[in-house]
């Protein structure tokens, strides 16, 4: 079924034409309620501290649904939870806002955690450190496979923070490395910030699984085959330049530690060598060299950058 926007658009006309249905049904951007939610082993609890704004409320179940997340408990809200201004900025998140549990104190929320991890831009000086030790959000991110179970991240109400008293009462603590001149970030850019990092670590570490992008490339060696292949082709475009062996090596030598430096996927080095042998071949042809046809037809064969399964015959390197 198409998800239909809660906005009604007239039907496109050009001339008292109708131009067809493509504005009576839109589909909502990036919401695919037939991908099931990412499979991460653990999955953190959300906890907001007395919220004030429901804008903010709902920006922040906005972020935790842009990375799958979904546990969002609130400790005394202060805000309407059910107002049009949370349900609007919470978009099509307005799920965590009706499932969000809502507790009176700070013990009944986090009752069946097995971690806390109490938030804070406030980032003390001097004797006091040793009571705020802070990770940063990937260190959050690394901690969480390992320890399992239900692991809370809580942030306190906008403009205070959580009280000192509150940080006594989680096991961790997390600050965001924000700028000194202005370390305080808005509650949902930081909800936004961990939950990225959370979500980065799982792609990164566990790959690719259930409701995650499956355009993402995971993988970002270069295989040995075309690695060797490019090498080639970079050296034979150097070599094709003007001046003395030692000014085309040093092309060649530089070409190859830039490209490389880049991490290029197997297909990107695949349409490079495209585009070198292209390059060397017109350089060769431009310099008058009788045997340029001949040789274009003993280099790589690259021409067709829809597969990087093609048959290169491959050179050794001098």
């Amino acid at each position: 079924m198409v998800a239909m926007s809660h906005f009604y658009t007239k039907p496109a006309t050009h001339n008292g034409y109708f131009l067809g249905t493509r504005n009576l049904l839109v589909k909502i951007m990036g919401e695919r309620r037939d991908v099931p939610l990412p499979q991460r082993g653990w999955d953190p609890i959300v906890i907001l501290v007395k919220s004030q704004h429901p804008g903010n409320l709902g920006a922040v179940c906005r972020a935790m649904m842009n990375y799958g997340f979904t546990k969002l408990r609130l400790i005394e809200p202060q805000c309407d939870i059910t107002c049009d201004e949370a349900r609007n900025r919470a978009k099509h998140a307005g799920s965590i806002l009706d499932e969000a549990g809502i507790f009176s104190t700070w013990e009944e929320a986090v009752a069946d955690c097995n971690l806390v991890i109490g938030t804070s831009g406030k980032r003390e000086h001097g004797p006091k450190t040793v009571f705020r030790h802070f990770l940063n959000p990937w260190d959050v991110a690394e901690l969480g496979p390992e320890n399992g179970g239900k692991i809370a991240i809580v942030f306190g109400e906008e403009g205070m923070g959580l009280s000192t008293p509150e940080l006594t009462k989680c096991d961790l603590l997390m600050t965001l490395p924000t700028w000194e001149g202005y370390p305080i970030a808005n509650l949902s850019h930081a909800v936004n910030t961990t939950l990225y990092e959370i979500h980065r670590h799982h792609i990164l570490v566990q790959g690719s699984s259930l409701g995650v992008a499956d355009h993402l490339q995971l993988d970002r060696t270069i295989s040995p085959e075309i690695r060797k292949l490019l090498r080639q082709a970079i050296r034979e475009f150097g070599y094709s330049l003007t001046g003395d062996d030692k000014r085309k090596e040093t092309y060649s030598t530089l070409l190859t530690r830039v490209i490389m430096r880049g991490m290029p996927l197997d297909i990107e080095a695949h349409r490079l060598l495209g585009a070198f042998v292209e390059a060397t071949t017109a350089m060769q042809k431009q310099a008058g060299d009788a045997d340029w046809q001949k040789k274009r037809r003993k280099r790589l064969n690259v021409t067709d950058e829809s597969s990087i399964n093609i048959p290169f015959q491959i050179y050794e390197e001098e």
